[in-house]
C-alpha cells in the first residue's frame, strides 16, 4: 500500500521536532508576541509602533549558504541557526532599525527531530541575542531532492526605525571616522572558497592546526557575531551616521554601499590583525590578497561611520559591551568608494 511515509515523508517526526523546539523558541519571546492557537501565523502586536512618530518597517531575508555543508560534515548543528540570524537581522540594523521578529524555513532530506530542534534552537538563541522574537517557521521534508543528512535553512526578519533617525549615506560627511567592529571569525560568507581550499589541500574538518589550537571544524563553525543590540546602543550613545554589515564582497564593497557618491572611505590595513583562520585559508589555498579582500570579512564584521568627535567614546561604549572596535579609516572627498591607503 502506498502512503506518504512510503514516499519518504515522516509526519510524526515533524510533529516531534516541533515539540522538542518549543522551549527553545520560547526563550526568544518579546512582550508584543501574540499567541495564535492555530499555529498557522506568527502574530505581533503592532500597537507597539504607536510610540513612533513615523515608523518605517524594515525587512530582510537571507540564508546561511554552504556553511551548512561544514555543519553537516562535522556533525554540529546547534549554532548554524545563529549564523542565519546574523545574516538576516544584522542587515536591518544598518539603517538603524530595531529587529522585532523573524521567521525561519528549513528544508531537509529527512526530518530527524533532534537535529531540527538543534537547528531551530540556534535560530532562537540568535534572535534572543538580537532582541527579536522567533514567531514562526516551517520545516519541510524533501526526500529524493536532498540526501537524508542534507538540509538548508533561510529566514526573514522585520524591524522598525523612526524615519527621522534612519542611518545611511545621506548622513555621512567628510572628516567622519570609520570604526571596525571585530568579527567572531569567517561568519557566513565565502564558504564555497573555504570548501575548495579543504578539498585542494586535503584538509579534514577534524584536523587540529597549530595556528588555531582547536579542530578546524570548530573554527569554521564559530557562530556569527550578532551586532544588533550593540549597534542600537551605540546609536543611542554617540553620533553614528552609518553602518555597513560586512558580508559577501568583503569590507570595501559593503562599506561603499553606505557612502554618498562624493565621498570615499580611506582604510588603514595596518590598523588590525585578521584572525588566524584567514591566514590559514590564504596559506593552504594560495589565495591572493585581492581575492581574500573580495571574499571574506577578514575580521571586520560590521563597520560604523561616526563623527570624529564621537570616535573615542564609541570605542569605549562598545568595549563596555565586550566588543572590540578600532579606528579603521576616515571619510575623505572622493567618488563613493571604500579603499585602502
Amino acid at each position: 500500500m502506498t502512503s506518504y511515509e512510503a514516499a519518504g515523508v515522516d509526519i510524526e517526526a515533524g510533529e516531534r521536532a516541533v515539540t522538542l523546539m518549543k522551549d527553545k523558541v520560547a526563550r526568544s519571546r518579546r512582550p508584543e508576541v501574540v499567541d495564535d492557537a492555530s499555529g498557522f501565523a506568527g502574530l505581533f502586536d503592532a500597537s507597539a509602533l504607536l510610540r513612533y512618530q513615523r515608523p518605517l518597517l524594515a525587512s530582510s531575508t537571507d540564508g546561511v549558504g554552504t556553511k551548512v555543508m561544514i555543519a553537516q560534515r562535522y556533525g554540529k548543528h546547534d549554532t548554524i541557526g545563529i549564523d542565519l540570524v546574523g545574516m538576516v537581522l544584522d542587515d536591518l540594523v544598518v539603517c538603524g532599525a530595531e529587529p522585532l521578529f523573524m521567521t525561519d524555513y528549513i528544508a531537509c532530506g529527512k526530518v530527524v527531530p533532534e537535529r531540527v530542534a538543534e537547528i531551530v534552537g540556534g535560530v532562537a538563541e540568535g534572535c534572543r541575542l538580537a532582541g527579536a522574537a522567533l514567531v514562526g517557521g516551517e520545516t519541510a521534508e524533501h526526500p529524493g531532492a536532498m540526501g537524508p543528512d542534507e538540509y538548508d535553512l533561510a529566514g526573514a526578519g522585520t524591524g522598525v526605525v523612526e524615519a527621522s533617525a534612519m542611518l545611511g549615506p545621506a548622513r555621512v560627511v567628510a572628516g567622519d571616522v570609520v570604526l571596525g567592529l571585530a568579527s567572531s571569525g569567517i561568519h557566513s560568507n565565502g564558504y564555497s572558497l573555504v570548501r575548495h581550499v579543504l578539498r585542494e589541500a586535503s584538509l579534514s574538518v577534524d584536523a587540529v592546526l597549530p595556528e588555531l589550537g582547536r579542530p578546524l571544524g570548530e573554527e569554521l563553525l564559530e557562530p556569527t557575531r550578532i551586532y544588533s543590540l550593540d549597534c542600537l546602543e551605540l546609536a543611542r550613545s554617540v553620533d553614528v551616521h552609518a553602518y555597513a554589515h560586512i558580508t559577501g564582497g568583503g569590507i570595501e564593497s559593503n562599506l561603499s554601499r553606505s557612502l554618498p557618491g562624493h565621498l570615499d572611505a580611506l582604510l588603514d590595513r595596518s590598523s588590525w590583525t585578521p584572525p588566524a583562520i584567514f591566514g590559514v585559508l590564504a596559506g593552504h589555498g594560495g589565495i591572493a590578497q585581492g581575492d581574500m579582500d573580495r571574499t571574506f570579512n577578514l575580521g571586520v564584521g560590521m563597520a560604523a561611520v561616526v563623527s570624529s568627535e564621537s570616535a573615542d567614546e564609541a570605542i569605549r561604549v562598545l568595549a563596555a559591551r565586550g566588543l572590540n572596535a578600532w579606528v579603521l579609516g576616515e571619510i575623505v572627498p572622493g567618488n563613493g568608494q571604500a579603499h585602502y591607503r
